[in-house]
């Protein structure tokens, strides 16, 4: 920003509250408004102007410089916590994006098994009223888990309803690190790579290079593959990015599976001589970019919620948690 105004450079990245000229105070009517949300510097305009972006919760905001009345910093935002609707529709979607090959609802549960590849495709997502009382619901968790040859485990949001219930029979948290999951969420608009990135591909199909990235020895490949290249005419769109080195050697890899307006990012791996040079956020953002072409208009992650990694890089790139999730074991 060639603004000039060293008040404004101090303030990018931080939330403001900017009110600024939207017309001519001799027009009828308003001249003045105000957006409250992280600032951030816009570039140019059309007329080659200096401008501003304020990120708000209805939107992005493009400020010109020029028409700045005032700003000043404000303290972040309270977060707002989501409602169970809402909660459901996004558990929904992940499930979808992560199809189980075999499923079973239960009433406004679903049963999941897939040869014990994931927990998220081999556990009971509960989110909503099962239609039998929660011991009957819980038996039945058993039983399906003991016919498909995988533990009885229950999905369910953090606090939740479902949660409660689940914990009331005396269900607990699973006590290794992985029992404990963070849902993250983005605007693609804030995600997505301006244009296209050199080095970086999107296939329908995983190449062998890119199976080759994750060392899952004794896992059941054919439940692998039907989890992550489901065949089936009501799945995700998927992609499967690649990063390469101009020589061609891979250095990451990405799955993107959009559904409805969601772009659902997952195996999101970098390869150890390539970590720290930023290739996993550019596969990001060349995910998001494939993905809002095909529809999409949020991100949506599942990350376990001790990866303080892949959390950390995620935050940096723009994605907020939306909610938590445990993994349930019979106590």
């Amino acid at each position: 920003m060639n603004s000039g105004d060293d008040r404004l450079v101090q303030l990018i990245g931080k939330r403001v509250s900017l009110r600024h000229r939207i017309a001519p105070e001799s027009s009828a009517g308003p001249h003045l408004s105000d957006a409250v949300g992280e600032l951030d510097d816009g570039g140019p305009g059309p007329d080659g102007a200096p401008t501003l972006r304020v990120r708000t919760r209805g939107g992005t905001v493009h400020v010109r410089v020029a028409d700045v009345v005032a700003v000043r910093a404000v303290p972040p935002a309270r977060p707002k916590r989501p409602s169970w609707a809402a909660v459901e529709h996004l558990e929904r979607i992940c499930a979808d994006a992560w199809p189980a090959p075999v499923v079973r609802d239960l009433g406004a549960w679903r049963l999941r098994a897939a040869g014990g590849f994931t927990r998220r495709a081999n556990s009971a997502l509960a989110v909503g009223n099962p239609g039998v009382p929660v011991p009957d619901a819980l038996a039945e968790v058993r039983r399906f888990a003991d016919r498909h040859g995988i533990p009885p485990v229950v999905a369910a949001p953090e606090g939740s309803p479902w949660w409660r219930a689940v914990r009331d029979e005396g269900w607990e948290v699973g006590a290794d690190p992985g029992a404990q999951a963070v849902v993250l969420v983005a605007g693609l608009d804030s995600l997505a790579a301006d244009g296209p990135a050199p080095g970086i591909a999107f296939d329908a199909e995983p190449s062998p290079d890119w199976w080759s990235v994750f060392d899952e020895e004794g896992a059941d490949l054919t439940a692998r593959r039907a989890v992550l290249v489901p065949d089936r005419p009501d799945g995700p769109q998927l992609g499967f990015g690649t990063a390469r080195r101009d020589d061609g050697a891979l250095t990451g890899v990405v799955r993107a599976a959009v559904v409805g307006d969601h772009l659902y990012l997952s195996r999101l791996e970098v390869l150890p001589a390539a970590r720290r040079s930023g290739v996993g956020s550019v596969l990001t953002a060349a995910a998001a970019r494939w993905g809002a072409e095909r529809g999409a208009r949020y991100a949506v992650l599942q990350v376990v919620r001790s990866n303080r990694a892949a959390r950390a890089l995620y935050e940096r790139l723009g994605c907020v948690e939306h909610h938590r999730y445990h993994y349930l074991v019979p106590g």
